[in-house]
């Protein structure tokens, strides 16, 4: 087992980093786009565009990004096992916190602009994944951490909890893509620069997904 875990550790470690460049690459593109092209962001604002542009970008940096990061730390970080879990929850904790406040821009902004909530594919998939996630949290920390189930009972778990993980994490991928798609159906789109930039920053977040699973993958 421990030469199977060298063997698969370098290219594991080489893909991780690959995941940080295109998550980070995603980030930059994704503020230059609303900060550029869209006004900003400002949940407090009384314009309802910029409360809006909170919504994309913590649902991927503060949503998506943080879980895919806890999901390679907890098997690509070097540090003891317990150090290990416990910054894996923290930054799906974190990723929790963040979504909640994005998902409440996008409703503020329905409030604000007098429109229905959760009437599209986007959405439905979005509050769907985002709803699982917390169940995967509370179940893994039940299961794993405190107050902990027997080991033997964590063994057979273990496969399930990080394969579940991988389709939640493609899941947010999957959302995503079709809320960047929406928003430029629903922009009318008149600049291909803008338009461009939208779909180099869908790329950078879809390369960001397989990379991290690729990364867990070759770790496991």
């Amino acid at each position: 087992m421990d030469a199977q875990r060298l063997t698969y550790g370098r290219p594991a470690s080489c893909i991780s980093v690959l995941a940080h460049v295109s998550g980070i690459t995603a980030m930059v593109l994704m503020l230059v786009w609303l900060l550029h092209y869209r006004q900003g962001f400002d949940l407090d604002s009384h314009n309802p565009a910029r409360i809006f542009n909170v919504h994309p970008f913590l649902m991927f940096f503060g949503f998506i990004f943080m879980a895919g990061e806890g999901m390679m730390a907890y098997k690509t970080l070097s540090a003891a096992h317990q150090a290990q879990k416990l910054f894996h929850m923290m930054l799906h904790l974190t990723a929790i916190c963040l979504g909640i406040v994005g998902l409440h821009a996008t409703f503020k902004y329905h409030d604000k602009m007098n429109l229905n909530d959760m009437n599209s594919l986007h959405s439905w998939i979005g509050i769907t994944t985002f709803c699982l996630f917390i169940l995967q949290f509370f179940f893994g920390f039940v299961t794993f951490l405190f107050p902990g189930a027997r080991h033997d009972m964590k063994e057979r778990i273990r496969p399930f909890h990080a394969s579940f993980g991988r389709v939640l994490l493609y899941m947010a991928i999957c959302t995503a893509e079709t809320g960047l798609m929406q928003k430029a159906t629903f922009l009318q789109l008149e600049s291909n620069h803008e338009n461009s930039l939208i779909n180099f920053t869908a790329i950078a977040v879809l390369l960001f997904g397989i990379f991290v699973d690729l990364s867990v993958s070759l770790a496991m």
